[in-house]
């Protein structure tokens, strides 16, 4: 099949991300979304984007995009919501969306439901992972229930991408399923220097949901190891213990700044001020954070490897624990020839591998293709 389609996504929490506001909660998959979204539209595809209702009117259009409210997150009744109108209105809204294709990121209970009425009504499902966790048998950011639409949308998609070739031998080893590899897309850095000036304060900077998988505690006890350092944490914080752990320790650590939650037009200025991006995760899939920081030609340094590419491209410092972090992080800082090296593979490697440009005709081509074997 060659020419214009017509696709859906369903992106739950993406209002704030997809319309520029600063609603609901915005993280990688959201932006990744979005800007697939956006892009579709301005090859001319006709692309309806499915989001919670945070208030307007029930359909609204921006920058081409058809935004279809589902319903509020928080409508219904207790214990009856998940169906009604939750499920129900999802269901509504696809139907409204009369897509060629359904589009759907991140392992959740969507993926069962976006899989069901996609099987019902003879549409395909392209279904995204945004994490290793998607590819864990235990599945541990899901609850049973989730768990077990999520397993059902996984065997019923009709095509499945991976982040990674070890998420995709994953998949195949754990569940049994095929999936095709292909990078995640991120936007550009607005226009101005690319590398960043190893000049003082020399500022670490760490980004992403404050939450236990995250350890942004380790962040505060490098810092503690670090006192030359200048830290900047940012990121909203998650209901749970660890949050609040974080909250009340940061305030007794000198040399490190706690913001929270930013806007997204504010979030480039950390990375322009930054000397290098700290992961201290558990796990990730393909962190957006990670591109975003190679985006703007700064190392990154990390407990977490995604497919070896850190390691690979020279893109930034592997660390086993915190130690270790403050080793690489004092010998790369020490080093302006080592730094400039790892800077311009970061920005080359991001250029090459992750800009949109680059991507998203990849994801373009798979759609076209999985709605033409839906039509043989």
């Amino acid at each position: 099949m060659t020419g214009k389609l017509s696709i859906c996504i369903v992106s739950h929490n993406a209002y704030g991300a997809i319309s520029g506001g600063r609603s609901g909660f915005i993280g990688g998959i959201e932006w990744q979304t979005s800007l697939t979204a956006k892009w579709f539209a301005r090859r001319g595809h006709a692309v309806s984007f499915l989001t919670w209702d945070e208030g307007g009117p029930p359909e609204e259009t921006f920058e081409g995009v058809r935004v279809i409210k589902i319903c509020r997150q928080e409508a219904g009744l207790k214990g009856l919501r998940f169906f009604h109108p939750k499920w129900t209105s999802l269901a509504r809204a696809m139907r409204r969306a009369g897509a060629d294709l359904y589009y759907q990121n991140g392992g959740e209970c969507a993926t069962g439901q976006v899989a069901l009425w996609c099987g019902r009504n003879q549409k395909p499902f392209v279904f995204s992972l945004a994490s290793d966790a998607d590819c864990d048998p235990a599945l541990p950011e899901l609850h049973w229930q989730e768990k077990f639409l999520f397993r059902m949308g996984l065997r019923r998609a009709s095509q499945v991408v991976a982040q990674t070739v070890t998420q995709s031998n994953r998949l195949r080893e754990v569940f049994a399923v095929d999936s095709v590899v292909i990078p995640m897309p991120c936007p550009e850095p607005p226009a101005g220097p690319l590398q960043p000036p190893l000049q003082a304060p020399r500022r670490v900077l760490w980004v992403g949901r404050i939450c236990q998988v995250k350890r942004p505690d380790r962040l505060l006890d490098l810092a503690a190891l670090c006192p030359e350092l200048a830290f900047d944490l940012v990121g909203p914080f998650m209901d749970g213990d660890s949050s609040s752990a974080v909250r009340a320790r940061a305030g007794a650590v000198p040399n490190l700044a706690l913001h929270g939650g930013m806007p997204r037009e504010r979030i480039h200025g950390f990375y322009d001020r930054a000397s290098l991006l700290c992961c201290t995760s558990e796990y990730e899939g393909f962190p957006n954070t990670f591109l975003e920081a190679w985006s703007h030609g700064l190392p990154v340094i990390s407990t977490f490897d995604p497919d070896g590419v850190i390691a690979k491209h020279n893109l930034g410092m592997v660390a086993e624990d915190i130690r270790d972090m403050q080793t690489a992080i004092r010998s790369l800082l020490a080093s302006p020839a080592r730094y400039q090296e790892i800077s311009q593979n970061a920005r080359r490697y991001f250029v090459e591998n992750h800009k949109a440009g680059s991507v998203l005709p990849r994801f373009e081509s798979l759609f076209l293709k999985t709605v033409a074997c839906q039509i043989a």
